[in-house]
């Protein structure tokens, strides 16, 4: 039996919505941090969904995006590095349309159906911009989901898949390109979704000798609330089949769209629901997932789309989120001194302490460290450390600054020194924060992010945030 055995979701942190001041629409919507990216959402992602398991035994990762930071490096590598995976597993991009997602999830379950792996993890996540304050800006949202595809332990098994393939030039975005572009939406919808999707849907349920009736809950990608309404009805569902697609709530976040809403219909689904996923972009791909009994015993990830809904803050005003995701260019920007490059092999040589955040606990006594050093600053010992990741356990504020003339896009720049519970101590930003909230004593967890980008070059590393998913529970004594 082949199927999903772990789900997990992300989005961030912020809204805009009916009380922020120039965005001019009741309607809400997710939006990345300045220094969020689909690598980063995809990591949050990864982590809720890898809670509580034993992430040695993934064998393969496919990252999906339509935004991914580099065109010619591999993201599913720095993923899995921050997600402290084994090296020797095999790692996929799949990007450049916005099914994207799905293509990931069956490249998956191809994996696993084939032998070649027994566990794989993938992560879809995606932050597409449309132009200011049109209707593809008010839409879309960011966030992102992930599942780990195994032959074991599944809560949802995979029963049939059925793709069509058609050239449609309806949304689209050339090297360069901020934002995405769209053609004449009358023509996009008649000739495009409206017509490609419901042929999908009819294969699939040709081949697997299925009807409409006999499906629970449709994850459905349409681009806007009023297409996946109409689209919806178009193919038959019921409104209690389609599972909430979060407009006016998160958005339409791309590639990980119809992937998301998958992870949500599985945090309700009892054992024998049958659960389809649609997507949408140059085509259709189908996936069903029939519901196992395990389902009802399964772990429900920390978060999940519904914790993440729960545990939001509005953005006071548009000119924030403007500034954050560089919609339009600040007139100081250019009088900042331009950033030093990073180095590149430094980059490499530390990537355990910065991508994968190990410490080092003493053998001798316990005591934990980072960076990792040589000697034990305790008790003296030399060369007697072993590895420990420090980037999902709990933390709180030990102490921090406030740095007002840092040129931080976010000003201001908040510097804590973060203490995480059994010992270790960092010294790192706090990103997604409230001035109000900061205070010592502060429970805080670890979020990838990006610190900055210079010559092309992603830095990435770990920032402290306000703690939203809940503190793992106590082994018993």
């Amino acid at each position: 039996m082949v199927g999903i055995s772990a789900y997990g979701a992300y989005i961030p942190r912020y809204r805009l919505g009916a009380d922020t001041v120039g965005w001019n629409s009741r309607q809400e919507r997710a939006v990345a941090n300045f220094d969020e990216d689909s690598v980063t959402m995809a990591v949050a992602a990864g982590s809720d969904c890898l809670a509580g398991r034993d992430r040695s035994l993934i064998d393969g990762i496919v990252f999906a995006s339509t935004t991914p930071p580099y065109a010619e490096k591999q993201c599913a590598a720095i993923v899995a590095a921050a997600l402290d995976l084994r090296t020797d597993i095999f790692a996929v991009d799949v990007a450049n349309v916005l099914r994207a997602g799905t293509n990931a999830v069956q490249t998956a379950l191809d994996a696993v159906a084939s032998g070649r792996a027994g566990q794989v993890l993938v992560v879809i996540a995606d932050s597409r911009q449309g132009p200011p304050r049109g209707e593809t800006e008010r839409a879309s949202g960011a966030g992102a989901a992930a599942f780990v595809i195994a032959d074991q332990g599944v809560i949802a098994e995979h029963v049939g898949s059925h793709a069509v393939t058609d050239n449609m030039l309806d949304a689209w975005r050339s090297p360069g390109d901020p934002f995405v572009r769209t053609w004449e939406d009358r023509f996009a919808t008649e000739e495009g979704i409206e017509r490609i999707v419901p042929a999908a849907v009819s294969g699939y349920c040709q081949r697997t000798n299925m009807e409409t009736s006999d499906v629970a809950k449709i994850a459905l990608y349409a681009p806007d609330a009023r297409r996946h309404a109409r689209l919806a009805r178009q193919l038959g569902f019921s409104d209690n089949q389609v599972q909430e697609p979060l407009f006016g709530a998160v958005g339409n976040t791309g590639a990980a769209f119809a992937p998301m809403l998958l992870a949500s219909a599985l945090e309700t689904a009892e054992p024998d629901d049958l659960l389809l996923t649609v997507s949408y972009g140059d085509g259709s791909d189908v996936i069903g997932f029939r519901a196992t009994g395990a389902i009802a015993l399964a772990t429900i990830p920390p978060m999940g789309v519904s914790g993440w809904l729960e545990a939001k803050r509005m953005l006071a005003d548009y000119e924030t989120y403007a500034r954050w995701r560089e919609v339009w260019t600040l007139d100081d920007a250019s009088r900042r001194p331009a950033a030093a490059s990073p180095s590149v092999s430094a980059l490499w040589r530390e990537s355990d302490k910065n991508v994968r955040l190990y410490g080092a606990r003493c053998r001798s006594c316990g005591y934990v460290q980072y960076p990792a050093q040589r000697v034990c600053v305790e008790c003296r010992k030399v060369d007697d450390g072993e590895p420990v990741r420090l980037s999902e356990t709990p933390a709180s504020v030990f102490t921090y600054s406030m740095d007002y003339i840092a040129g931080a896009v976010d000003t201001p720049l908040v510097v804590t020194v973060v203490d995480f519970q059994g010992g270790g101590r960092v010294l790192c930003m706090m990103t997604d924060r409230e001035l109000d909230e900061v205070h010592v004593g502060m429970p805080v967890e670890m979020s990838f992010r990006k610190l900055r980008v210079v010559n092309g070059i992603h830095n990435y590393y770990w920032k402290a945030i306000p703690r939203r998913t809940p503190e793992p529970a106590a082994a018993p004594a």
